[in-house]
């Protein structure tokens, strides 16, 4: 952040300057960037963030849909179907990322017809072997990232065995989703009823659990975060049905993902595992039930597993107040601003600023893009420190921290709070033993 007389404050040079500890991301594997990964429209607005401001602005679904069909080739064209609806939001949180990939992955200053075709030449040279590791640690300026592939498996990344981190999947579990098939080929063990089930958990941790850095879900796009206790034998009653073939009500739904979910926070607690949760704003746009999106919904799995750990993601925006309550109140409780800085940055800036006089600063972690694509996470990156800044130099400037208070505080949310949550040197060296066999 410059001062009056332009030059960078000591506070900004060491935000710049500290690598991030990236604890969320759905980036795409190195084959998949490389050989079917974006073209530069596609880097530019390819996720439902944008997308959504864009359609919300005005923009019809076909419009946005022939916007990312990399089959045609006439950039321009694509383009001028958003234009409008571009110029609507390029400056919300999402449009202000978006204008970030441009500027340090494209070398745009502005996105037009003319400098598209300029940036449509520099992405050929971008989809290269090794350039997806590259933007995300000297332009992302990022010690790690931690990656939901929306499954079970966790395997050594060969692109780079120290850098990509992946979560285990429970999201299907909490949503009383149960496929006897997957299970069996994965564990070998036949799902029959309920404890049959709870021993394939326990082989879907006994075999990814060492490699894993952490448990997530984000059943909160498919149910209520409700949890309550359940049964054993109401559970099995449903189980049973599912197994059946016979479709399930809600109701059974929760009642089965309930009992599951609680099966993965104890497998989670006996590996020394985080557990992750969606909570707050949907991605996308016209289909967001606000009232069951609240992290207040979670207190009675809180108070049931006070020796887990937490980590309520995304700030649980809106409801930014009713998550610091429960951080301040439940020492298993972490806030996880990832993805929350480009949909709302005004509102993180406050957050941080309320949780250093709220929480205990160990509670708060600094950034996950939640994005696909390497480019996109290291724009989020760019803008989460460019907020984060702005954030603790207004301490300084009403007198709260010195500034060598704010680097402190700095660090922690960057860096030493996640240290402090996450097994990182246990999971590597894992890593690295099987990669090495």
């Amino acid at each position: 952040m410059m001062t009056e007389v332009g030059l960078m404050t000591d506070l900004a040079h060491y935000i710049q300057q500290t690598p991030l500890m990236d604890t969320h991301e759905h980036l795409h594997k190195e084959r998949d960037y490389v050989e079917n990964g974006p073209d530069v429209l596609q880097h530019l607005f390819m996720d439902k963030y944008i997308t959504a401001d864009l359609v919300v602005a005005g923009a019809t679904p076909e419009q946005v849909h022939r916007l990312l069909d990399s089959s045609d080739p006439d950039l321009a064209a694509r383009f001028s179907g958003i234009r409008a609806a571009w110029d609507s939001c390029q400056h919300t949180g999402y449009g202000e990322a978006v204008r970030l990939i441009a500027q340090h992955i494209y070398e745009m200053n502005d996105i037009t017809p003319e400098t598209l075709e300029h940036a449509g030449e520099r992405n050929t040279k971008l989809r290269q072997p090794g350039e997806r590791l590259r933007i995300l640690k000297e332009i992302g300026n990022l010690d790690h990232v931690q990656v939901d592939d929306f499954c079970w498996q966790v395997c050594p990344d060969d692109s780079g065995l120290d850098f990509f981190l992946y979560d285990i999947s429970w999201w299907k579990f909490c949503c009383g989703v149960i496929e006897p098939e997957a299970i069996y080929s994965e564990t070998g063990v036949e799902v029959t009823g309920l404890s049959s089930l709870q021993r394939a958990m326990e082989a879907l941790f006994d075999k990814y659990a060492a490699f894993a850095i952490a448990v997530k879900s984000q059943h909160a796009y498919d149910r209520a975060l409700l949890w309550q206790e359940r049964p054993a034998f109401a559970a099995e009653r449903v189980l049973t049905r599912h197994l059946s073939g016979r479709p399930l009500i809600e109701s059974e739904r929760n009642c089965l993902g309930d009992w599951c979910w609680a099966r993965g926070t104890e497998l989670a607690i006996d590996y020394n595992l985080p557990f992750k949760l969606h909570t707050g704003y949907y991605a996308d746009y016209g289909q967001m039930p606000v009232e069951r999106i609240r992290s207040g919904h979670l207190c009675e799995l809180l108070q049931k597993y006070p020796s887990g750990r937490f980590i309520i993601m995304h700030a649980a925006y809106p409801n930014c107040d009713e998550l610091l309550a429960l951080a301040k109140h439940y020492p298993n409780v972490y806030i996880d601003l990832c993805w929350a800085w480009s949909v709302n940055p005004y509102a993180m800036r406050d957050l941080v600023r309320h949780a250093i006089h709220t929480v205990p600063i160990n509670k708060v972690f600094a950034f996950g893009g939640d994005t696909f694509w390497p480019g996109a996470s290291a724009a989020f990156a760019i803008q989460a420190r460019q907020w984060l800044t702005r954030a603790l130099q207004a301490e300084i400037e009403d007198g709260y921290l010195s500034e060598a208070e704010a680097m402190v505080v700095a660090e922690r949310l960057m860096r030493t709070n996640q240290q402090q949550c996450f097994d990182l040197a246990g999971t590597r060296a894992a890593i690295r033993a099987a990669a090495s066999r």
